[in-house]
């Protein structure tokens, strides 16, 4: 693995909400960057950023020469990453790359950080980024396998708009003020769909049971990440994931209520005293519960409801949520660019 001590920085993506975050926590953390440089399409190649580091001009990334970059933090989509991934690799940039295109790629670390950081010793010129509902969920499920071997878990996800870019927010922020009108009709019926593209049905005071979409067995992409991506960051191909992923009309914030079994019984209080010394999260009590809104702008992973099941013993039950735009996607690349560090 390279490390550098004061790496040049490319952010790919630059203009969007995660790039403009990846840009705000390198700041916030006192990266050691030498030098920055801000990626995007042609659409805002030529714009001028400010940052923490001075006025930058955006170039393209079509054109662009990845020569002398040595971390890239990509969040262009999972296309233009398989595009230019590949080839800042092959210039000398360690890519951090947030898309779903090489996840699942057997020669590619998923790391997150705070959970399996030894995996990102074997990249070979990129590094993957988790799902930002299974980063979330792997923050309490890691140390929770570390303690006793995950044998199987439910986990039914409760996904912020924002996991689908500004056009998440922004089409629940017009569908709301389109129901605003007529708020009897959504007590008594008869109200009008808002139309839009985005999402299958109206996000706006309503909760969709599909995020995501369909592909196999009945189960949606954001559904078989959760399964995929657990099997992997935990190195345990045999867990049994159950999932369903649910869109809800916040703005930031994916919660994940989970029940999960093990190898042996674990106690209420052998789990909580996991959790509350676990890297990254805070152990919330019942008077107390987290919420999206508690998690909005903070780096930690919030858990609560902590309980034993009832249905069937030796299991725990729990809920967290976590910023999708920090924990979820920006800050675990800068985090993972940390690692790379030379300390």
């Amino acid at each position: 693995m390279k490390r550098f001590s004061t790496p040049s920085v490319a952010v790919v993506g630059a203009t969007g909400v995660v790039g403009r975050t990846m840009q705000a926590i390198l700041a916030e953390r006192d990266y050691p960057v030498e030098s920055l440089r801000l990626l995007a399409s042609s659409r805002s190649a030529g714009t001028v950023a400010e940052t923490p580091w001075g006025a930058i001009t955006v170039e393209d990334l079509d054109e662009a020469d990845p020569s002398g970059i040595d971390i890239a933090l990509f969040s262009a989509g999972g296309s233009r990453s398989k595009e230019h991934a590949p080839r800042f690799a092959a210039a000398g940039a360690t890519v951090i790359d947030n898309s779903s295109a090489f996840r699942m790629d057997a020669g590619v670390p998923l790391v997150v950080a705070q959970v399996n950081d030894d995996a990102i010793e074997g990249n070979q010129g990129i590094v993957a980024n988790p799902n930002c509902t299974t980063m979330a969920l792997m923050m309490a499920a890691g140390p929770l396998h570390r303690a006793a071997g995950i044998d199987r878990m439910v986990a039914m996800s409760y996904q912020a708009t924002s996991g689908s870019g500004q056009n998440g927010i922004t089409t629940l922020e017009r569908e709301n003020d389109w129901f605003e009108h007529d708020r009897d009709a959504l007590r008594h019926g008869g109200w009008e769909d808002p139309g839009g593209e985005l999402y299958q049905r109206p996000i706006g005071y309503n909760v969709l049971p599909m995020a995501g979409s369909i592909t196999e067995r009945g189960y949606t992409d954001e559904e078989w990440k959760l399964v995929h991506e657990t099997r992997k960051i935990l190195d345990a191909p045999g867990i049994r994931v159950e999932p369903t992923c649910v869109r809800v009309p916040t703005v930031v914030g994916h919660g994940i209520a989970t029940t999960v079994f093990f190898d042996r019984p674990i106690s209420l209080e052998e789990a909580k005293d996991v959790l509350a010394n676990a890297p990254g999260v805070q152990l919330w009590s019942d008077d107390h519960v987290p919420t999206p809104l508690d998690s909005a702008g903070i780096d930690d992973v919030l858990i609560g409801r902590v309980r034993e099941t009832i249905g069937e013993s030796g299991g725990i039950s729990l809920w967290v949520v976590g910023d999708n735009l920090r924990k979820g996607a920006a800050l675990n690349a800068v985090q993972l660019a940390e690692l790379l560090l030379d300390r």
